[in-house]
């Protein structure tokens, strides 16, 4: 097999679809916590700053590792054994989690917890890189981050978890959520290869960081992450609140009204990355942020038909679609393909740590001086906000390149 050689159509689509399952197991892990929540703080008398620590923490050490776990896969040109033992770890910390009888120890094990997932989504893009097609680069890229992760760590996590918390306690919910990563580290280091160099790339030397950097596209990827990350840690953290007191739904109409933003994510992760790869990055990432305007909008001023709020919601949560094109497709077509790992876990970790980790605290001093509709203005203006960046970018798409350049030399002919 020739350096750099991609295998069949079935494969390609076998390793984009066991990474998306992979990250959402993790994902499902992630979320575990959140809720079984109310079954593990009474147990362990955990105040409400400790419970919101919990969750800056995890998001702290993935940000951090993100970024050096990606730069490492990059530099040593391996991808496998590195999500393999990601996955591993991650697993083992969520068990350790179950057995925790103090916040100290519950705190120690999210942090170790964040520090082994985050490498995996940015190893998982660079490894998609190296074996998708480009034409569906924006596709595979889309399904892979956000399909398994909506669908399990969203949908499923809470329909399971929480039932067996009842049954049987929380611990055994941490127990069984580590059980599934085990199985899919093993599938994975047993069915996919490690993508080999290609013979183009390793006749010429790579990017530097400092080179990528250089690049309109990697900076303002980079502020756009800061930016969406924080509409939806805001969302998350705020909406339920503004819906049940301001509005004065009932929290069960609040959850279904909650519930249409996963589904609305597990549809967007393929529709719109797809929509990218055939019109170009440019306008849809535009497009989407600036249509996340109507969710906050909605649930401001909307005071007719609660299904017809689901669909804004549901319309104006696609953004969400957009999150595998600024956070891995455009850096990795922009510049050197060699440093995706290393461009996804920045461009992640920057979005967390000053979006996840940050923003929350500004939404609650906002919400505390001004009402619980302050969130929801702060989400208009960083929709907006990455609106107007996504402007700025420079097209990428290989379909839309290509389709240029075959227009520019029939021109000249």
């Amino acid at each position: 097999m020739n350096g750099g050689q991609r295998l069949t159509g079935r494969y390609q689509a076998w390793v984009v679809g066991l990474l998306s399952l992979n990250f959402g197991i993790l994902f499902f892990d992630r979320n575990a916590l959140n809720f079984l929540m109310p079954f593990v703080q009474p147990d362990l008398h955990l105040s409400n700053t400790q419970v919101g620590t919990l969750s800056s923490a995890l998001s702290l050490t993935w940000a951090l590792s993100g970024f050096a776990v990606g730069r490492l896969s990059d530099k040593l040109g391996s991808k496998k054994p590195v999500i393999v033992l990601a996955t591993i770890a991650f697993c083992l910390c969520s068990f350790v989690s179950g057995v925790a009888t103090s916040f100290i120890m519950l705190l120690g094990a999210r942090l170790l917890m964040g520090a082994a997932e985050g490498g995996v989504m940015p190893v998982s893009h660079a490894m998609i890189v190296s074996e998708v097609a480009p034409e569906q680069r924006g596709l595979a890229m889309g399904v892979a981050q956000n399909l398994g992760s909506n669908l399990l760590g969203s949908g499923l996590a809470p329909i399971v978890l929480v039932p067996i918390a009842v049954a049987y306690g929380w611990r055994e919910g941490f127990y069984l959520a580590a059980v599934p990563g085990l199985i899919s580290a093993a599938i994975i280091w047993f069915t996919l290869r490690e993508p080999p160099k290609d013979a183009d790339e390793e006749a010429h030397p790579a990017v530097t960081l400092r080179d990528a950097f250089r690049h309109r596209n990697v900076v303002l990827c980079s502020l756009i992450s800061i930016l969406l990350v924080s509409y939806l840690v805001v969302c998350w953290t705020f909406m339920p609140l503004y819906l049940t007191k301001s509005r004065t739904f009932d929290p069960e109409t609040m959850g279904w009204l909650m519930a249409t933003l996963g589904i609305s994510a597990g549809i967007g992760s393929f529709v719109v990355p797809a929509i990218s790869d055939a019109i170009g990055r440019r306008p849809v990432l535009a497009f989407f942020s600036f249509l996340g305007v109507i969710l906050p909008l909605g649930a401001l001023y909307f005071q007719g038909s609660v299904w017809i709020l689901a669909a804004i919601f549901f319309f104006g949560w696609a953004l969400n679609g957009v999150f595998p094109l600024f956070m891995a497709t455009i850096p990795a077509e922009s510049v050197d393909p060699r440093l995706t790992a290393t461009l996804t876990g920045l461009v992640m970790g920057t979005g967390e740590v000053l979006g996840g980790v940050l923003s929350p605290f500004a939404a609650g001093g906002l919400a505390d001086v001004f009402g619980l509709t302050a969130p929801l203005w702060l989400m208009l203006g960083l929709t907006i906000g990455a609106g107007a960046l996504s402007l700025g970018l420079v097209e990428s798409a290989p379909k839309v390149l290509a389709r240029r350049a075959a227009k520019a030399a029939g021109g000249q002919g």
